[in-house]
Formats: structure tokens, C-alpha cells, sequence
């Protein structure tokens, strides 16, 4: 991919998923780094981004199956302070997982308070098939180029 590797990464990896309109991309780079470089991008050159609309840093990928994304989960929560809030979003394709089990199977372990209006961090668990890519992250820390490019015009 031309633009991670203006980046700096040179060995990226695109895969265009049987799932219509994702592509996921492996990077040695910092996932968080990579879309503030973007949105910098979108802000300098609007056309230079065309045909993504939504790009989201996954911080680790696992089997999908309960445990591995609790252990997940687990881990990169630590970043959470105890007096944060959270929420948990999972966004699931082609899986038979049931999203109320992961939800409560990550909520049973988390023991800051949880507030699906005013969140400090998100738990995304983004279930594609039977890989699921875990991230936890602020609302900022998704790029919609969409909008950014729409606060452009503004």
C-alpha cells in the first residue's frame, strides 16, 4: 500500500476480504500513528484519499473464539484508568459468535463503570469471519474521512 509505505513501512499488507466494501491492512506501524497520519493527509490533499471511508486501528488480531477475545481485551485494557467509563461495540460479519456472549464475557472481567452515552474508551470488537481484531480506543481514534472531509467545506 503506496501510503503506509510513504510512511515509512515498505512491507505492509493489503487483504481484500470476501466481505463487501473491507480491506484490512497489516503494518509495522503504530495502528493509532497511521490514522492521525491519514487524517493529516485528508487535511493536506482531500483528494489524496479517495475510496475509504471509515478506518479504524486494530491493535491485535485473534481466532474468533470467546476466550481468545477476552484474553485480548484484557490486555489492552490495561490502558484504562479505574474512574474510566467504557463501552463495548462489536461489529460482527459472518460469524455465528453471539455478540450478548462476548459482551458479557468482557463486561464479567472490566469492573470500571460501563456508559453507552458518555464512554471514555471503547472496547471494538470487530469479528470478521473467524478472525476478530480487538482495539481499545477513544471515539476520536476512528477516522471517518468522510467526515473529516466534510469539515473541510465548513
Amino acid at each position: 500500500m503506496k501510503i503506509l509505505e510513504s510512511f515509512g513501512d515498505k512491507n505492509s499488507k493489503v487483504n481484500i476480504t470476501n466481505l463487501s466494501g473491507i480491506v484490512t491492512c497489516i503494518t509495522t506501524l503504530d495502528p493509532f500513528s497511521v490514522i492521525k497520519k491519514i487524517e493529516e493527509k485528508i487535511l493536506e490533499e482531500p483528494w489524496s484519499i479517495r475510496y475509504c471511508h471509515r478506518i479504524i486501528p486494530i491493535q491485535e488480531t485473534v481466532n474468533t473464539e470467546k476466550q481468545n477475545i477476552v484474553d485480548s481485551v484484557l490486555t489492552h485494557s490495561k490502558i484504562m484508568r479505574t474512574e474510566d467509563s467504557y463501552r463495548i461495540t462489536v461489529e460482527k460479519r459472518h460469524s455465528g459468535i453471539s455478540t450478548k456472549e462476548i459482551i458479557d464475557a468482557i463486561a464479567d472481567k472490566i469492573d470500571n463503570k460501563v456508559s453507552l452515552e458518555k464512554f471514555d474508551w471503547i472496547i471494538l470488537v470487530e469479528v470478521l469471519g473467524n478472525k476478530t481484531g480487538i482495539s481499545v480506543l477513544k471515539e476520536d481514534d476512528i477516522l471517518s474521512a468522510q467526515k473529516l472531509k466534510r469539515s473541510l467545506s465548513e
